[in-house]
This record gives structure tokens, C-alpha cells and sequence, in this order.
């Protein structure tokens, strides 16, 4: 491409750079191979913006979603599901939320309760554990100042042993050495625990500040360790410094386990639990019974609207009760027993015109046979009468031709009208339907000093149509264009692509108003009432045109800009009941305003954007200097956009007597709408 420049390393079109490899930095941009994947699907150099994420991480993305697609799709359209959801949702939510609050304060009042009974016991202890110090010590002074000191090990032990004897399951009893733990202990000072309770089970900062604190007890959370178990248990703590029976100082300790609290706070969560999923249960049911008497009403005028829309004008809702969703069912049933009675009159007023008009329409076969038998004698004898009476015949002959012409689209139309129009397919060449439409228009071309030009004609158009109804649209098109063409030339051009053929006529009049290409195939539409037409149509062509159209399973549409002509284009399915997917001619040509921008030029479309919508025929089947065209896969019917680009074509070889170039039009001075009509 002229002008282009050259693709970039590890831009489009340009390779990776050696010696990258993954998860390495490129030292181009010190930027990961990875990370430039995931950012933009481009190896971009450090500091460019990245583009649309990799293919391969959009394809896992769509793999990601597809399970959830169906589920998505059952939530957008499940009014009911959403609400049940969202009550099942918020009501789980005020479940736990209550049950933390219940939870907590259940297990804050365990605590205070097991604390003061604790404490209470801890306490009586302690005084017990003082009055045997001071017994002992009181006899060893009444036996005398001789006697020897008592074991302090052995007194201990029954220490422990009589004070743990009330509360064996309800708390252990532990006595220490008051030192730190940090020497070793003499035998007959060691530790001292009852049942299997490890005297490690003390943490060391509790024993600290026992010591510390010398008179007061102290309390601390912690865990029992039993011997032979690894398993902990969680405890309370309380210990006090006391003297022996010798006066040495020791620790005692009450440990406390949470056994019987935790299971009544296990018991009071396995309720909560189950009454908090008894309760959601419980609310999801109501909302769904609730929200059911709600939306059933609205899904069953749901289901009854599309039934009326398919036609079935007798359906109704079955009203209940006087409520509010009652009111809702009188309302919509009187609306569509209003309907029903409107679309009756209005379809029997549809056959009464139909019938109306077949019944003129033959009714007035047989008198205008006599007026034109006696208006074609008239005529052919005006050469003997004077010239006004001359004039009158040939005046008389011309508008029993119009009416003539003007009665058998009437019934024509009826025949559409009463869905009795059949269609005679047969395989023909639409070049052959073109030379013989063209050689028809020129005696009227050359009246407007116009050229019809045929393009496309080298290779055969085949497909199947009724070939009467091709031609009758294609003569319509032309003799429009010729009409309207303001003397400029006409362009017909044929295409195949596929399974599609397509004709478009191309003038370069006065051209169309916006909003004018859909109203050109009204019946009796003219862009300007007060425009004569020379060639005596009737205002039904266009109507007849699209009809048969319609009946091919085939499209005609219109573009037109106002000082830039218009274009016709009829597009037909090669193969007759086959439904078309696009067409092989744009339906806005390539020479109008918007594609001969500067703008346009200058940013040409790319061809790897220009898939085929429409397959492109074999290039085998094509002539040597003929062109396959491509389609745009964007482009659908009748909305303009350019369908194929093929080799650019002027719609004329050059100005040809004085005129213009016909592609480049000047815009008409009339400044008017075209008419449409045959």
C-alpha cells in the first residue's frame, strides 16, 4: 500500500523479537512477555496503550461463562426466582446476624456465671488451704519448741487430695513451688496436681505474678493439659501465694475447665442453627406463595397478550375476587374485547374495499372495452377532422390507455391484497431480462437524451423467478430512472454472489428527501403532486414492484440523497423458498456524497475486515477480467451499508453532449422530490 509504513516489531503484522522468551523481560521495553499478552494481545513497546485483550484469554472467558449463561438468563426473566432470592438472601443474612448477637451474649453470660462461681470456690479453698497451715503450725508449737519440722511434700499432697476431693470433673487443684520454675525443684517441694492434670498446664506469666502479688489471687484463661492426651481443654485459672505448714511459701492453683459451658453453648448454636434454617425456610416458602399470587395473574396476561398478538382475539383472563389484581383482569379483558371489535371492523372493511375494488375493477372490463374500441377508431380517423377535434381524439386515446393501465394494476393489487398471487418459477438469466427492459425504455431514453448503461453482464445471472414479475419490476425501475434522471445517465448493474442475485438501477436525478425511501412504495405516493407524469403512470408501480418482490422472498429497497440521485435494488434468492442472508450490491453506491469524502479515502477499510456475508462465487466461474466480489458480513437488509466492493466503476464513460459527468451530478434546480409510480 502506498504511503503505508512498516510494521513495528511485536506490533500488528510484526514478529516477536528474538530471544523473547516467556515470563523473560523484552529488552525492548522491560515489560514481561506475559503481562503484555494479558494487557493488550500485542508485544507493545514500554509506554503504548494496550488493546483488546489476547484471543486466547477472551476464548477461556467465553468458555468461563457459558455454564453460567443458562442462569443468567433464568434470572433476568424469573421475576418470582429474583424476589424468593433476594427474601431467602436477606433473611439468611438477619439469621446470622441475630444468631452472632444471641451467641455472644448466651456465651458472655456463661462466662460471668463460671467466673464468680469460680472465684467463690477458688477462695474458700484458699482460707481452707490457710486454716490447715495454721493448724499445723499451732500443734507443732504446743508439742514443743523441740519438735521436728513436719514434711512439707507429704502435707501437699493431702492438701491437694482434700481439696480436690469436692470437685472431682468440676476443677482441679495444682501446688507449686512460689520460685520461678526456673531451677529445679527439690523432691519434696515438687509439683503437685490432682487426677491426670499436668502441673505445665500454669502458664509461666500467671506464676509470675503470683509471686509478684504475694497475698492477692490471680486469674488468667488458659488450657488443661492431661497426661497421656494431646488435647486441651480450655480453663480458668485462679491462683493465690501461701505459706505451708513450715512457713515456706507455695503456689496453689484452681483450674477450672469450660467442659459443661461449651457443650450448653454448642447446644444453644445447634438450635439457633436449626431453627435459623427452619425460619428461612420457612420466610423463602411464604415470599414464593406470595409473590405466585402476584405474578401468576401478570404471567397468564402475558401468555394471553401473545396469544392476541398471534391472532387469537377470543382469548381472556380469568377474573377471581374484587382485589386489585381482579381489576387488573376486567381492565385487560374489556381492552381486548375493544380490540377484537376494532380489528373486525377493520378487516371487514379490508374485504368490503378489496371486494370493492375486484368488483370495479371487472365491473368496468367490459365498458372500457367498448370506449377503447371506439376511442382507437376515433384516433385512427383524427387525420380527417379539424385540428381541435384532431387533438381531442389523440388526448381521448392516450388517457383510455392510462386507464387501462391504471385498472389492471387495481387488479393486480387485488390479486396481492386477496393473497391469490402465485408465483411461476423457473431458472432464467437476468441478463436476458435486462437487454429486453432496456430495449424497451429507449425510445423513451432517447426523448430525455439519457444513456442506459448495463454493467455486470458478462457472466450469467441464473436464478429461479417468474420471469414476468422480474421484468415487470426491472421495467418499472428503469423507466423511473429515465424519467426522473433529469437527462444524466442511468446505470444498471447485476451481481451474484452466493445464494443471492440482485439488479440495481442507478440515475442521477433529482434524487430522494430523507425519510422518502420508505414512503417511495406507498400506493399513489408522489414526492410532489404537482409534477406531471409524462409517461402516464398509474402510482401503483412501485406498490405492484415490492409486492413482487415479496412473493420471490426477495427485497427491493431505495436509497436516494436530494441533488444525488437515487438507487433501486432488487436482490432475489438464486434458488426459489430459500431465505436470503445478505445482498452482492451495496444498497448506497459507491459514488455518493458520504463515499467520496476525503475522510473516506484517506482511511480505506481494511480487506481482512471484509468477510463474505453473501459466499463469492468461484473464480472459476467468473470471467478472466471479471472481479469476485466480497461481502461485509455487517451489512443486513436495507439499512445501506456497503454489502460488496468490487473494481470502482463510473456510472458513464464521460460528458457525452454538453452534460456533466454522470458522476458527479450538479444538484437539480427544482430543488423537488422525485414521484414514484409506474
Amino acid at each position: 500500500m502506498t504511503g503505508g509504513t512498516a510494521p513495528q516489531p511485536g506490533g500488528p503484522g510484526g514478529g516477536a523479537p528474538e530471544g523473547a522468551r516467556i515470563g523473560r523481560p523484552d529488552p525492548a521495553g522491560e515489560i514481561p512477555l506475559l503481562r503484555r499478552l494479558w494487557s493488550g494481545g500485542q508485544l507493545l513497546p514500554d509506554g503504548a496503550s494496550g488493546g483488546p485483550a489476547h484471543p486466547v484469554i477472551r476464548l477461556f472467558g467465553r468458555w468461563a461463562r457459558r455454564p453460567l449463561l443458562p442462569a443468567a438468563r433464568l434470572w433476568r426473566r424469573n421475576i418470582q426466582l429474583r424476589v424468593v432470592a433476594t427474601t431467602l438472601l436477606m433473611s439468611l443474612g438477619v439469621v446470622l446476624l441475630l444468631g452472632l448477637v444471641v451467641i455472644g451474649q448466651v456465651r458472655n453470660g456463661l462466662l460471668d456465671a463460671k467466673r464468680h462461681a469460680a472465684q467463690g470456690q477458688a477462695v474458700g479453698g484458699f482460707e481452707v488451704a490457710e486454716q490447715m497451715a495454721d493448724r499445723k503450725s499451732d500443734n507443732r508449737g504446743q508439742d514443743g519448741a523441740g519438735a521436728g519440722a513436719e514434711d512439707s511434700g507429704a502435707w501437699l499432697n493431702a492438701l491437694v487430695e482434700q481439696l480436690a476431693s469436692g470437685g472431682k470433673g468440676a476443677y482441679s487443684v495444682v501446688a507449686l513451688s512460689s520460685d520461678s520454675g526456673e531451677t529445679p525443684y527439690v523432691a519434696s517441694r515438687g509439683p503437685r496436681a490432682s487426677g491426670d492434670v499436668q502441673p505445665d498446664s500454669v502458664p509461666a506469666d500467671l506464676r509470675r505474678r503470683v509471686d509478684e502479688g504475694r497475698t492477692a489471687p490471680y486469674e488468667r484463661y488458659g488450657k488443661i493439659a492431661h497426661a497421656g492426651s494431646g488435647d486441651a481443654e480450655p480453663a480458668l485459672i485462679i491462683g493465690k501465694r501461701l505459706d505451708d505448714n513450715n512457713g515456706d511459701a507455695y503456689q496453689l492453683y484452681y483450674l477450672f475447665p469450660f467442659t459443661q459451658e461449651e457443650k450448653s453453648l454448642s447446644l444453644v448454636k445447634g438450635t439457633l442453627a436449626t431453627a435459623g434454617v427452619f425460619v428461612v425456610v420457612l420466610l423463602g416458602a411464604i415470599a414464593w406463595v406470595v409473590v405466585r399470587q402476584v405474578v401468576t395473574p401478570v404471567r397468564m396476561a402475558a401468555g394471553i397478550s401473545e396469544r392476541l398478538a398471534a391472532g387469537l382475539l377470543q382469548e381472556r383472563m380469568k377474573v377471581t375476587g374484587e382485589d386489585d389484581i381482579a381489576r387488573l383482569g376486567e381492565s385487560f379483558n374489556k381492552m381486548a374485547q375493544n380490540l377484537q371489535l376494532k380489528i373486525q371492523q377493520l378487516e371487514e372493511l379490508s374485504r368490503m374495499q378489496r371486494r370493492f375494488v375486484s368488483d370495479v375493477s371487472h365491473e368496468l372490463r367490459t365498458p372500457l372495452t367498448t370506449v377503447r374500441m371506439a376511442a382507437d377508431v376515433i384516433h385512427e380517423a383524427r387525420e380527417d377532422f379539424d385540428p381541435i377535434t384532431a387533438r381531442s381524439a389523440e388526448l381521448l386515446w392516450g388517457q383510455v390507455d392510462r386507464f387501462e393501465s391504471l385498472l389492471s394494476d387495481l387488479l393486480e393489487i387485488s390479486r396481492f391484497d386477496a393473497g391469490a398471487a402465485a408465483l411461476e418459477a423457473e431458472p432464467i438469466d437476468l441478463r436476458d431480462v435486462v437487454h429486453r427492459v432496456v430495449d424497451g425504455a429507449e425510445p423513451l431514453a432517447e426523448a430525455k437524451g439519457t444513456r442506459i448503461l448495463v454493467r455486470g453482464a458478462e457472466a450469467p445471472v441464473i436464478a429461479e423467478a417468474d420471469p414476468r414479475r422480474v421484468e415487470r419490476v426491472l421495467r418499472n425501475l428503469v423507466v423511473n430512472a429515465v424519467e426522473h434522471g433529469e437527462g444524466r445517465d442511468v446505470v444498471v448493474r447485476l451481481a451474484t454472489a452466493g445464494g443471492a442475485v440482485a439488479v440495481a438501477v442507478r440515475d442521477y436525478g433529482v434524487g430522494l428527501k430523507p425519510g422518502e425511501a420508505t414512503r417511495v412504495f406507498n400506493r399513489f405516493w408522489r414526492a410532489d403532486p404537482a409534477r406531471a407524469r409524462t409517461t402516464g403512470g398509474t402510482g401503483l408501480g412501485l406498490s405492484i414492484a415490492v409486492e413482487d418482490a415479496r412473493l420471490h422472498g426477495g427485497w427491493l429497497q431505495a436509497w436516494g440523497e436530494p441533488g444525488g440521485g437515487s438507487q433501486f435494488r432488487l436482490t432475489l434468492p438464486r434458488t426459489a423458498g430459500d431465505v436470503l442472508r445478505g445482498s452482492p450490491i451495496p444498497l448506497e453506491p459507491d459514488d455518493s456524497r458520504s463515499n467520496r469524502r476525503p475522510s473516506d479515502a484517506v482511511a480505506p477499510q481494511p480487506a481482512a475486515e471484509r468477510l463474505a456475508a453473501v459466499p463469492a462465487q468461484p473464480r472459476s466461474a467468473l470471467p478472466a477480467d471479471a472481479v469476485a466480489p466480497s461481502a461485509d458480513p455487517t451489512a443486513l437488509p436495507g439499512n445501506g451499508a456497503r454489502v460488496v466492493r468490487g473494481t470502482p466503476e463510473t456510472p458513464s464513460d464521460g460528458p457525452r453532449g454538453g452534460q456533466e459527468p454522470s458522476a458527479g451530478p450538479t444538484p437539480s434546480n427544482e430543488g423537488e422530490g422525485r414521484p414514484r409510480g409506474r
